[in-house]
């Protein structure tokens, strides 16, 4: 896969990665559901929709990565997946109690509790469940599922075949690369960290801010 194939769609603070595959594309996170439009409109414009998206992967539950999946099952009939162990999270609207690592993390929760009607979204039911070490190639997509809890116990990351990966928040770059702003797991984090340093990753797309190379950040952890 050449970085070309990969659009990434900002919406405000956060990413959604529009991937071109073999007969498609594939969706990886949704963003907020007040930019409904936006993705929508950029989904339609890359020739995506209505019937081009092979599948929508959420890397974790949050309300900014998943806030647009209820409408694209519903709009489009869209195939939704993610690990089980966040689907309560998207089923219920559950929660998380997680530690706010940073200054601006704190910020932000309480902003969100402040403006909480804005960070809303519709519940649904994932379509499929995706698992450690699963292959993506029945999607056309050169890749394989890593569970990497500790900023949500079911987050997972995608990772190419030739060193793309696709982080959600266990990695972010707003300012600088680093590790998850909120942690559910410290210890689950480190662990899943250290087996991603193992691994043949290139490349790394956070789910908040610019792509940058693992080298970055690697012999800072």
């Amino acid at each position: 896969m050449k970085n070309e194939d990969i659009t990434t769609i900002e919406l405000t603070f956060v990413n959604a990665f529009l991937v071109k595959v073999k007969e498609g594309y594939v969706l990886i996170d949704t963003g907020l559901a007040m930019h409904w439009e936006k993705l929508e409109r950029e989904l339609m414009s890359a020739g995506c929709l209505p019937d081009k998206l092979q599948v929508v992967i959420i890397t974790h539950g949050d309300f900014d990565h998943a806030g647009n999946c209820a409408k694209l099952q519903e709009k489009y009939k869209c195939k939704i997946a993610m690990h089980k162990d966040d689907s309560l999270m998207v089923e219920n609207g559950l929660f998380l109690k997680r530690k706010a690592r940073t200054l601006s993390a704190r910020v932000f929760s309480f902003i969100r509790i402040l403006f909480r009607r804005k960070f809303t979204f519709n519940k649904f039911k994932p379509d499929i469940y995706l698992t450690e070490g699963q292959n993506l190639n029945k999607y056309g997509f050169n890749a394989t599922v890593v569970h990497i809890p500790g900023h949500t116990i079911g987050s997972i990351g995608i990772l190419t075949n030739d060193g793309n990966f696709f982080a959600g928040d266990t990695f972010t770059n707003n300012r600088k690369p680093d590790i998850a702003n909120y942690i559910e797991n410290p210890m689950e984090l480190e662990n899943s960290i250290a087996r991603l340093k193992k691994m043949n990753i290139k490349t790394i797309y956070p789910g908040h801010g610019k792509p940058f190379e693992m080298e970055q950040i690697a012999r800072k952890l």
